[in-house]
């Protein structure tokens, strides 16, 4: 298996792992998972009903036992898009391909226990994509304007990191061209510069430092602020206090407010001041964890909050890092068998995707360069 193969399969099974292990902890404090588990979580926990405690039992999620969420459907809805295009992805593509596929593929949703729409599972946020681009027939590129502004672009952008892999500014330019058709604002900057985190971490020997590095080269107003805030935090913690010095240093820039359940006027707003409060976190989680898989996506996990698309972030960092055996394989093999999904084809396919995207630019820079250098020889010409 080459190595793009195994680190494409290791971001895309990490982030699904990380996935199912944060949604187990979704919008709980750090103190309400130590009470319900007597401290901290280490793997995969048994399944319960989730949601809120006023919901009919039969309603509500079923989470824990390795149970992938909407990030991971997302995800994998945005590999089949590529899939069929085999190219570089834009806006449009979000408003012709990727929304027929959430409203006609039925496919089985774990944590509803049933074949379904993928649109049917989705958070409102994400089902505006329905809404502005197959009902209203918004123009693709500005369609995000008007959504509330959270990480639901953010969250399944790690296959533009793998098909721009080793290309951060490439991939920031393609996720924030296709999220624009779903966010705005601070959400849309969190797509963009976790596709260019993605496309660093994909590189040969890539450290955290390159990871980091390439994110701030590309982040702009609030996402950077709040990045260059947590990862300095990250920098000189360790141990027990970890989620809470992170979140800590994110808090100036998170509009949701310390109770994650009861958001105020205020959330999710846009704003250049502001940052969605997964992707610093798990960079910082990163730090943390010096890349390794199992620390970061654990504590994603016992951050809490919005762990699952923490976990999603951390994942798909870590696994791209470390490569597919990077991701435990008793995690991959139950998430794959409880969620029904082949943990290695997404990946093995944005590989192959990815290897015929870079000889599409590679013709294309070649033709501009032919181009170009004729211009040039013109140019000298005239002047002699």
């Amino acid at each position: 298996m080459s190595t793009l193969a195994t680190k494409a399969i290791g971001c895309l099974a990490g982030a699904a792992v990380g996935d199912a292990l944060g949604s187990a902890t979704e919008g709980w404090s750090q103190e309400q998972i130590r009470q319900r588990y007597g401290g901290s979580v280490s793997g995969i926990v048994p399944p319960y009903a989730g949601g809120r405690p006023d919901t009919p039992a039969m309603t509500r999620y079923q989470k824990g036992n390795g149970r992938v969420t909407d990030d991971t459907l997302m995800t994998l809805a945005l590999v089949d898009v590529y899939k069929r295009v085999r190219r570089h992805l834009g806006a449009y593509d979000v408003a012709e391909c990727l929304v027929p596929l959430l409203m006609n593929k039925v496919q089985w949703i774990p944590d509803m226990e049933r074949e379904d729409a993928l649109l049917q599972r989705l958070f409102l946020a994400e089902k505006w994509l329905v809404t502005r681009l197959h009902h209203a027939h918004a123009d693709p590129r500005e369609a995000g304007a008007g959504n509330i502004v959270n990480c639901g672009a953010a969250m399944y952008m790690a296959p533009v990191g793998i098909a721009n892999a080793a290309d951060p500014e490439g991939a920031y330019a393609e996720a924030v061209d296709i999220a624009g058709a779903h966010q705005s604002s601070y959400g849309r900057e969190a797509a963009g510069v976790f596709a260019a985190a993605v496309a660093a971490a994909m590189a040969q020997d890539a450290t955290v430092d390159d990871v980091l590095n390439a994110s701030l080269a590309v982040a702009h107003d609030g996402t950077k602020a709040a990045i260059d805030a947590v990862v300095d935090r990250a920098r000189g913690t360790r141990g027990d206090g970890v989620a809470r010095e992170l979140r800590q240093a994110m808090a100036p820039f998170d509009t949701v407010g310390e109770d994650y359940r009861q958001p105020g006027l205020g959330a999710r707003r846009p704003s250049r001041l502001h940052s969605i409060e997964e992707l610093p976190i798990a960079l910082g989680l990163l730090v943390v964890a010096r890349g390794d898989y199992t620390t970061g996506v654990i504590g994603a996990v016992n951050y809490g909050r919005d762990a699952d698309s923490i976990g999603t972030m951390t994942g798909a960092l870590a696994g791209a890092m470390g490569g597919r055996d990077s991701v435990p394989a008793a995690w991959r093999e139950h998430v794959a068998r409880e969620s029904r999904i082949d943990l290695d084809a997404p990946g093995m396919t944005m590989a192959e995707v990815a290897a015929e995207i870079f000889t599409m630019d590679q013709h294309r820079q070649g033709a501009r360069e032919e181009a170009f250098n004729r211009l040039s020889a013109e140019e000298v010409r005239l002047r002699s």
